[in-house]
């Protein structure tokens, strides 16, 4: 075979022996041979399964550990009047219904409560729910959070609150409290010493339901020893200093003699003459009640007086005084004619401000608003003492008729609130305005003219 012939032929390519894809361990093979359609589609697929995961550790599992850090959410209440048991059965409700949120209540110290209470809030570490007077809203208007209609609107509230605390709660068109009670001044009446007064006049003594019927009564039920002194009073009015809701009386006074207690402009004859009406109870020659006598709460416990003017709050002081004592609740007396004024003086629940949890504690609020709420607080204040607390849901009202409680709610439905009323330890606007009508009153008895008396009050409350 020639030479050439055999170069030819060692140089032919042969096709059948050589394979479809280079081979990979040859040098001059480009770099993206090692990525071939098959490998890619590998390759794409492990990409998918890391995307997916890390989509399931976004979505599912981090919102988890956001959830997580809710559950440390915790609400500070602050309330003046109920023992922690009582309160805790409407909060374990709360907390079964919300178990991200822990509601720590604390029942304060009167003592100095709205000063500490104002200062605490406004340092960034007050409560984030608290408990206010129905009178403090020009003290505490820059730290009331107002409350959105989504917690409460404003037919809600007037569907199921009494007109007082639509008055007292609701301004510039804001909600700023809800209350889960309301309490009107009433008469405690000492039944056994009007039977025996009646024995002794030989004629029947019944409560007074105006203001006549009321002199004509406290006459008659007041005794006195040889000396003229009173042994037992008709009636604890009259005086300022011993007489327990003395500026609550001389409110309600005012404001059935049409006296605007929001907007007193001038010391006119409405004012006078309720001056005049209350210190003749203790100047005229036949007065039921003098500054020489026990406290109208002391002596009324121990049986002296036969009608005493008070609260709610006052029956369990009666009670614990003289438990054996035989009283009934009654309401105010009024003017001859049919516009009956009553006495509000009540306490609502708030929220902060400047709360840093204020979306828990807006929850807490509307759940305080519930009808049911306030069955379950009052079943709780029955189960601890004889009477619970008059439901500040009007439509509750019913419920309480065939009890001593019913004259409370009764007479909310014509109550008023007055800035001059008494046991709000505010050492504030109410105290000051107190002081101002003691003064007023202490001038009448020592000899001065009401008119005189009705210009000291006025000066002070301008």
């Amino acid at each position: 075979m020639p030479e050439g012939t055999i170069f030819q032929q060692n140089t032919t390519p042969q096709v059948n022996s050589v394979s479809a894809d280079p081979p990979a361990n040859l040098p001059g093979n480009p770099i993206v041979s090692k990525f071939s359609p098959r490998r890619l589609i590998k390759i794409a697929g492990v990409l998918f399964l890391i995307l997916t995961i890390l989509f399931v550790l976004l979505a599912v599992i981090s919102p988890q550990f956001g959830k997580s850090k809710n559950k440390n959410v915790e609400l500070s209440y602050w309330g003046l009047q109920e023992d922690s048991d009582v309160i805790q059965v409407a909060i374990s409700d709360f907390e079964n219904e919300n178990p991200t949120i822990k509601v720590n209540y604390a029942k304060q110290d009167p003592k100095d409560y709205r000063e500490k209470l104002t200062t605490r809030i406004q340092n960034g570490n007050g409560p984030d729910v608290f408990q206010f007077h129905n009178t403090w809203y020009p003290m505490l208007s820059g730290v009331l959070l107002p409350l959105p209609s989504e917690t409460i609107g404003r037919k809600e509230f007037a569907d199921n609150f009494y007109n007082i605390a639509q008055e007292d709660l609701i301004k510039n068109g804001a909600i700023y409290g809800i209350p889960l009670e309301v309490d009107t001044l009433v008469m405690y009446v000492n039944t056994n010493l009007f039977d025996e007064a009646s024995k002794e006049q030989i004629e029947t003594i019944t409560v007074p339901t105006t203001w006549q019927e009321f002199i004509d009564a406290s006459v008659k039920l007041t005794k006195r020893d040889e000396s003229g002194k009173i042994i037992i009073a008709g009636a604890g009015i009259g005086v300022f200093e011993n007489v327990a809701h003395a500026p609550d009386i001389i409110s309600l006074l005012f404001a059935q003699n049409g006296v605007n207690l929001n907007n007193i402009q001038e010391p006119d004859t409405k004012v006078s003459d309720a001056l005049r009406f209350y210190t003749n109870f203790s100047l005229v020659e036949n007065n039921v009640w003098d500054r020489t006598l026990d406290p109208t709460p002391v002596a009324f416990s121990e049986g002296k007086l036969a009608i005493f003017f008070g609260y709610y709050r006052d029956y369990f002081t009666i009670k614990a005084t003289n438990p054996n004592l035989s009283f009934k609740i009654a309401p105010v007396p009024q003017l001859l004619n049919d516009n009956k004024v009553n006495i509000a003086s009540y306490f609502a629940e708030g929220a902060s401000l400047k709360s840093k949890n204020q979306k828990e504690a807006l929850l807490f609020m509307k759940f305080l608003a519930k009808k049911e709420t306030q069955e379950k607080l009052y079943a709780a204040q029955l189960k601890a003492r004889s009477l619970g607390k008059p439901y500040g849901n009007k439509n509750l009202a019913e419920k309480l008729r065939d009890t001593d409680n019913f004259v409370f709610v009764d007479q909310a439905k014509t109550a008023v609130s007055s800035p001059l009323v008494d046991g709000t330890w505010d050492n504030g606007l109410n105290d000051k305005l107190n002081e101002y009508l003691k003064e007023a009153v202490s001038d009448v008895l020592s000899g001065s003219s009401v008119e005189s008396g009705a210009k000291t009050f006025f000066e002070g409350y301008s």
